[in-house]
């Protein structure tokens, strides 16, 4: 164990060196349709500080956005979609997005129950060539730093539903997680946001961890 928690820390410090300002960051995606894209903006900021936490490795935990329309998006290894309505890509959008993910980007997107049938809509106009699949417990993502034995915690109750994992491939690589009835980013935000239990925020920050360790090292 302690062998692979070394090989971790290296191949992130690696794949982290690669960006010239050596922390990693993660940018919000700012899409038109009229969702709220921006809600909860202390999310990525708490995730990124305990994921420096428990790394070692520096982070830049501060909220960030880029349009998607921005060549801006190619900056950060990692863009994090939510809301709660509509999305709409526009053509070009779709095909930058999809270049962004060619050229080694990764996508998270969650549910923040609202946005699953338009989300679901506007992903194949990124991916035409392809169905939006479910992840596998023994996938990488659920066992990168962390180990989700059983796939993704329950963070927030809407339908009562199980949490799923989906995600696109290109070339074998996971590129796009998309998680659905789990909310992993209520999980994130300040604790009086919603008041969620202790041990929920932390399996909400750990699976966010091991999502931020699987983007950078595959």
């Amino acid at each position: 164990m302690k062998k692979l928690f070394l090989t971790t820390l290296l191949v992130l410090l690696f794949s982290i060196s690669v960006y010239s300002q050596n922390e990693v960051q993660i940018a919000r995606l700012k899409y038109s349709g009229g969702g709220d894209w921006y809600n909860d903006p202390s999310g990525e900021v708490n995730l990124l500080k305990y994921f420096q936490s428990v790394t070692g490795i520096n982070t830049k935990p501060e909220y960030v956005f880029v349009d998607i329309n921005s060549d801006k998006i190619f900056n950060y290894p990692i863009l994090f979609m939510t809301g709660h309505g509509n999305i709409n890509f526009t053509v070009s959008e779709a095909k930058r997005l999809r270049k962004y993910l060619e050229s080694g980007g990764f996508l998270y997107a969650d549910d923040d129950y609202g946005m699953d049938q338009a989300f679901r809509r506007e992903m194949k106009k990124v991916f035409p060539d392809q169905e939006l699949q479910e992840i596998p417990f023994t996938h990488p993502i659920y066992h990168s730093f962390f180990h989700f034995d059983k796939g993704l915690p329950k963070i927030h109750e809407h339908d009562k539903k199980p949490p799923q994992g989906f995600g696109y491939f290109l070339n074998g690589r996971l590129v796009v997680f998309y998680t659905y009835e789990s909310n992993l980013g209520d999980g994130w935000v300040d604790p009086d946001v919603y008041n969620n239990p202790p041990e929920i925020r932390e399996l909400a920050l750990k699976m966010g961890t091991n999502i931020i360790v699987y983007a950078l090292t595959h």
